[in-house]
């Protein structure tokens, strides 16, 4: 098995990056699936015209990931048919990374 970590870049409304980070406080579906280690959301707002999120998962194999990406949930947890209001969101990158070296934390005594 190869781990991967998967990197959504969402590219947001200036100003608006709270907002849309705050959609990930409640965990959903993904944390449930085969494979899911682990999901970080990352802000930066110094970006001049645009807030910049990435929504990093981390998976035991690209298999689990492939399986998460295909799957009715992610569907269902990214489906934007008849929003209430204009999303806040410009853009989307997502891209994979196989994990190569890891260090944890050392074990104290």
């Amino acid at each position: 098995m190869q781990k991967i970590i998967a990197i959504n870049t969402i590219f947001v409304e200036k100003g608006k990056g709270e907002q849309v980070t705050a959609r990930f406080a409640k965990a959903k579906t993904v944390h449930t699936f085969e494979g899911f280690i682990r999901m970080e959301v990352l802000l930066n707002e110094e970006g001049e015209d645009h807030d910049e999120i990435k929504v990093c998962t981390t998976w035991e194999d690209r298999q689990f990931f492939d399986k998460w990406l295909h799957s009715r949930e992610n569907a269902k947890a990214h489906d934007t048919e008849a929003p209430k209001e204009p999303s806040p969101i410009v853009g989307n990158e997502v891209k994979t990374f196989d994990v190569k070296v890891q260090h944890l934390p050392a074990e104290t005594e």
